[in-house]
């Protein structure tokens, strides 16, 4: 028998800010630059970066609001959200297939406005 593997449409690399409530996209643009700007270290990934957020006591909730409407503008994206045990650190992940850490890079840097260091990890 033989199978031929039809593959998935992808979504393009490109935010698609209409996916998210006009009521809603101010907001979340505030969420966003708050959160990336809590950032303690980058890590690279073979597929995305991982974040390491500063622990201030709103960090998960605002982790969460920007995955919830972060999913729909770049459905591209998976998300990922790690609590370290014993008070340790709270990890963001964001991974894509090929060319979605280019797309991260653009974003985290357009939202903080300024260019960041992106270090080689994993």
């Amino acid at each position: 028998m033989n199978r031929q593997n039809k593959a998935q449409p992808a979504f393009p690399l490109a935010c698609d800010m209409s996916a998210i409530p006009l009521s809603e996209r101010q907001a979340h643009l505030e969420v966003s630059r708050d959160l990336f700007s809590h950032i303690q270290q980058i890590q690279e990934l073979s597929e995305g970066y991982e974040f390491r957020l500063d622990c201030d006591e709103n960090v998960l909730v605002k982790a969460a609001k920007f995955i919830s409407l972060e999913k729909l503008c770049c459905p591209f994206l998976a998300f990922g959200l790690k609590v370290q045990a014993e008070g340790g650190p709270v990890w963001l992940s964001l991974t894509g297939r090929e060319g979605v850490k280019a797309f991260i890079r653009e974003e985290v840097n357009g939202l903080l406005g300024v260019a960041i260091k992106w270090e080689r990890g994993r």
